[in-house]
């Protein structure tokens, strides 16, 4: 199967490891390395794609500013290093890409906040808006609060799992090594790299192998494992070298790397999630006006709602009947059971009085909604 080419994708997440961003031996940020891929995130931010990053870095840059020794780090001594890192992590995204006149935005998630459906509705709504302002998410693990129940351990999956919340089309783990291959390339002369990978076989899993980084928490096994997550989300995926400068361009003109194709597409696969996979926890009945309207890709709005049953929370699944009680769609709500009964058949502007504060103007956005036939 061919491979497909960088410029065929509108949403990108990047995701760049600690032992990239990091010179461990001189505990300092890979300057011009950094430099460069900015030059090629401003490219395609120019272009008119949206740009995401998955940055490691924190405990290894705090862990450097403290001066910490060499060796593992008790739970409590990480995260007090993440805390300093994080601050330092910021900055540097922050004057790299303002070197090319984009804002970047800092946003610390845990596991949970991808697998609650309450935060991760936030995250993506923050992201969102980010992305519609132009700015550049960086996103990393929130190594501060994170403990070993709540943690992802590796930011190849948490950067799998904000690739499928942002509904990116391409996830790009840059990695110290050009892909994946047939047989541990230290170890095998011969091994070959396999350029596209349509499906991951239990083959695929048993060629990943373990990680060889002092910094990196991951390793090709993971790697496959986020494959997985992204590719059953809808988004492709493909590992590719980080040591050289201008990785991305690199790969824009064809670079060795490995694809990991989906078969679908990230709004498809989130709204099958919304339909076939989520309990619905109540009911929206809505009048013939929102009923046109939703089937013509609109959202809903509070105005078109008549009445609201059960006990929902913001980000639940709620079943939309129109007002001959016929179930015109499924989605995920953006208020609690209280606030949409408070807010039902009202106008936009009337929420923020009703409500005092500013709230959201659906009150089912159209990309959380799944509309039947």
């Amino acid at each position: 199967m061919a491979s497909p080419e960088l410029s065929q994708f509108r949403r990108i997440v990047v995701k760049v490891g600690s032992a990239l961003l990091v010179d461990s031996d001189k505990g300092e940020v890979r300057a011009s390395w950094l430099a460069a891929l900015a030059d090629d995130m401003a490219k395609l931010h120019k272009e008119g794609r949206d740009v995401l990053v998955v940055s490691s870095g924190s405990i290894a840059l705090g862990r450097s500013r403290l001066k910490l020794p060499r060796g593992p780090l008790k739970l409590e001594e990480s995260q007090a290093a993440a805390a300093v890192g994080q601050i330092a992590l910021a900055r540097i995204w922050s004057e790299v890409l303002g070197a090319h006149g984009i804002d970047s935005g800092q946003i610390l998630v845990t596991l949970q906040d991808t697998e609650e459906r309450r935060r991760y509705l936030n995250a993506r709504s923050t992201i969102g808006k980010l992305l519609e302002w132009r700015a550049i998410p960086v996103i990393n693990e929130n190594d501060t609060v994170a403990t070993t129940e709540i943690r992802y351990g590796d930011n190849d999956r948490l950067a799998a799992r904000v690739a499928t919340m942002a509904s990116a089309d391409l996830l790009v783990l840059l990695s110290d090594i050009d892909g994946l291959y047939d047989a541990p390339p230290k170890n095998n002369p011969n091994a070959k790299l396999i350029p596209v990978v349509d499906s991951i076989s239990s083959e695929i899993e048993a060629v990943a192998g373990d990680a060889e980084s002092e910094l990196s928490r991951g390793g090709m096994r993971t790697k496959v494992e986020a494959a997985k997550i992204a590719t059953t989300g809808g988004t492709h995926m493909l590992i590719a070298s980080g040591k050289i400068e201008h990785p991305l361009q690199a790969i824009a003109d064809g670079g060795r790397c490995t694809w990991f194709l989906t078969p679908a597409n990230p709004i498809t696969s989130r709204k099958r999630w919304i339909a076939g996979t989520l309990e619905p926890k109540g009911t929206l009945t809505i009048d013939a006006g929102a009923v046109t309207a939703l089937r013509a890709g609109a959202s809903l709005l509070p105005a078109g709602v008549i009445k609201v049953e059960g006990q929902f929370a913001r980000g639940d699944a709620v079943v939309v009947r129109g007002p001959d009680s016929s179930e015109v769609g499924r989605g995920l709500i953006a208020y609690d059971a209280d606030d949409a009964e408070r807010i039902k058949g009202r106008s936009s502007p009337d929420v923020m009085a009703i409500l005092g504060i500013s709230g959201r103007a659906e009150m089912i956005h159209r990309d959380d909604l799944v509309v039947g036939g």
